[in-house]
């Protein structure tokens, strides 16, 4: 039987006064993945963010968001690979007008996110060491993408 330590911090509360809301146009170089994290950090920034919870949010159907690590790029080609080997490119897939990359890359959306959420305390964003905000380009060609950004909390 293995023995189980949990411990947790103080709370800390505070009054939510501010909703900030941006929009970051991102052009991708095609399939692959841009890192967010700096631009995320800006944002908190300018918003003068100081406890509350930032929403990163992508109005697009074949591009998605996640949290990875940002140490090893090894890391980004190996969940690349598993991506085109979950949704397959010419697979048959009925939905084909606008190329083969298309339907697979609404499958990858499917199956990531299209919504972060990650809580800032003291005007930084709580992401753990090695972790990163990524947006994930699903399609093989070069798009301009759209990401909401919006801070609830207090500034």
């Amino acid at each position: 039987m293995s023995t189980k330590t949990v411990s947790r911090s103080a709370s800390s509360t505070v009054a939510v006064n501010t909703v900030v809301t941006s929009v970051l146009t991102v052009r991708t170089s095609g399939r692959g993945f841009v890192d967010l994290t700096r631009e995320v950090a800006a944002f908190l920034a300018q918003a003068n963010a100081r406890e509350g919870a930032v929403t990163v949010f992508i109005r697009h159907t074949s591009a998605s968001l996640t949290i990875m690590e940002n140490a090893d790029p090894s890391v980004l080609q190996d969940l690349t690979t598993a991506l085109s080997r979950l949704a397959p490119e010419n697979a048959g897939w009925v939905h084909d007008t606008e190329g083969p990359d298309d339907m697979p890359g609404h499958i990858k959306t499917m199956l990531t996110s299209t919504s972060l959420q990650i809580p800032v305390r003291e005007g930084e964003m709580m992401l753990g060491t090695w972790q990163a905000i990524y947006l994930i380009e699903h399609r093989a060609r070069p798009h301009s993408r759209e990401v909401v950004l919006q801070f609830i909390g207090a500034a």
